[in-house]
């Protein structure tokens, strides 16, 4: 799937690479060089998505996810950057950040990660779903129960979905990675991408539906993750 991609990158020679490689895979890039102009270009342009850096010059790259997140809730968004730390990473999730790539990376896997989101963010293949007892609807990127809401990114509700298929089933985090995170190939890899989006989805589902969406997924230590606690044990329709 093919979709317009701003690329907000101040390094010269990647920039221009990842122009060559989006336009080579039949993507429509927008390249810029620095932090305000990816800013204005982040919150009033019609992309389908955002390939942020973070260390730019103006304004940061976590103040453009932020602020675009909030302008535009629906677009996909993407920080690709050499700050590849822990605290990094969560940060950019709390800005509002569907993925989290650090340099160096895979060209290829990047845009594998790219088509990924771009068809999960496509208009038309939206829809309800139920995870347990909670209520998931991907056009609003929320989540429901009992009056309750939690606010969901395109990536929140894809896990969700990956792992409602299947209900009480242990999904493994390989099966995440390849499914929602979009990795080509996992043999080798090592990351805790998985892992860090988890905790900070079930804080927005405890802070929105109280204890229910605490409990909806469920670790299995050392094989992955299911809907579980009073998500699936509820009775309510699927």
């Amino acid at each position: 799937m093919s979709g317009r991609i701003l690329v907000v990158e101040d390094e010269d020679p990647i920039r221009l690479g990842l122009g060559d490689a989006l336009r080579f895979a039949g993507h429509e890039p927008t390249l810029v060089a620095d932090g305000e102009a990816g800013l204005a270009a982040a919150t009033s342009g019609d992309h389908d998505l955002l390939l942020l850096d973070v260390m730019l010059p103006g304004v940061d790259g976590f103040t453009i996810c932020r602020k675009a997140r909030s302008a535009r809730p629906q677009v996909a968004i993407c920080m690709l950057t050499a700050k590849g730390g822990e605290d990094d990473i969560l940060e950019g999730f709390r800005c509002g950040a569907d993925d989290y790539i650090p340099k160096p990376f895979s060209v290829q896997q990047l845009l594998a990660r790219i088509a990924a989101l771009l068809r999960r963010a496509a208009p038309g293949t939206s829809a309800r779903f139920q995870a347990g007892a909670v209520a998931v609807d991907s056009e609003r990127l929320c989540a429901s129960c009992n009056d309750k809401l939690a606010e969901l990114t395109s990536r929140d509700v894809a896990v969700l979905a990956c792992l409602a298929r299947s209900p009480g089933r242990v999904v493994p985090r390989t099966e995440l990675l390849t499914e929602v995170w979009g990795y080509a190939r996992i043999a080798g890899v090592e990351t805790r991408c998985v892992d860090m989006h988890l905790v900070k989805l079930r804080r927005k589902l405890k802070d929105g539906l109280g204890n229910l969406g605490a409990d909806l997924i469920e670790t299995v230590r050392g094989e992955g993750y299911r809907i579980g606690g009073a998500g699936y044990n509820s009775d309510a329709p699927a």
